[in-house]
């Protein structure tokens, strides 16, 4: 990574008695960079809806499926990845750099190992750069006014915002959609948003079982049928097909997804600001 965080910060609590969910995402993933209290909520919330390994491994899919689109087919070069997560295969940086090693990609997320780990991992393409900022998706301002982003991203040109399974930790009293707003509008036209957002739509018990594990474990989730995720692209233009399962959106022919909507439960969009 190219000239990280600038910013002096005192020592951080790892807090590693809380379970954090892009530490019970990497557990999901067969990741090692975890602790036994993301560990423990990770196995309830399994025992709560079993599929949650299935879904965590779609989206990841989605993921990558998204990045190529927009970086072969739409032609962004520059990108903006909130909620990033600890680094693993096909990262964003990875998949927009392997079609243009030129390709710029800021990423934020606010779990201090997830910094580390960015840091040491998130390595650009000698052609290209990558930074991270450590910061809150609730915090957009924050985010919008950091100058690695306005060092690394030119905000005239295109750029993909990536709100990939971040969503459905942000409940609607913190107003995710006016935060979906906010970076949107920092935007210039021919930019894309790309999202995916857990859903009850198909198995509404067994997810509903999971968003009760997560909160019992201090963990705040909240799916959102399709008439829920349809306002996160209010004014926006919807890549085709539209709000659809992860699994099944624009799905790699060679590669296709056994499992059912109702394993999956997560959808997943483009649309490109007009």
């Amino acid at each position: 990574m190219q000239n990280p965080d600038r910013e002096v910060r005192p020592p951080t609590d790892l807090q590693a008695d809380r379970p954090h969910p892009a530490r019970m995402y990497d557990y999901f993933l067969g990741g090692k960079d975890n602790f036994p209290a993301d560990r423990e909520a990770a196995e309830r919330a399994a025992a709560g809806w079993p599929n949650v390994r299935k879904a965590t491994l779609e989206n990841r899919r989605f993921l990558g499926r998204a990045v190529r689109y927009l970086a072969e087919e739409a032609g962004i070069r520059q990108f903006l990845d909130i909620g990033t997560g600890i680094p693993t295969a096909n990262n964003t940086h990875e998949v927009a750099q392997d079609v243009d090693p030129r390709s710029r990609v800021v990423y934020v997320d606010n779990d201090p190992i997830v910094l580390a780990h960015a840091r040491a991992l998130l390595v650009s393409a000698p052609d290209g750069m990558t930074t991270y900022i450590d910061a809150d998706l609730r915090e957009p301002d924050r985010i919008l006014e950091h100058p690695e982003l306005s060092r690394v991203l030119d905000l005239e040109q295109p750029v993909a915002l990536m709100l990939i399974a971040i969503l459905h930790f942000v409940p609607d009293e913190q107003d995710p959609y006016g935060i979906v707003r906010k970076l949107v509008g920092a935007l210039p036209s021919g930019s894309y948003v790309a999202l995916t957002q857990l859903t009850g739509d198909f198995d509404p018990y067994e997810t509903g079982r999971l968003v009760r594990s997560y909160r019992d474990s201090g963990v705040p989730l909240q799916a959102r049928s399709r008439a829920e995720v349809a306002p996160f692209f209010e004014g926006l233009e919807l890549v085709e097909p539209g709000i659809e399962v992860v699994s099944r959106w624009r799905p790699d022919p060679a590669a296709p997804s056994p499992f059912t909507r109702e394993e999956v439960s997560v959808y997943g969009a483009i649309a490109k600001v007009r």
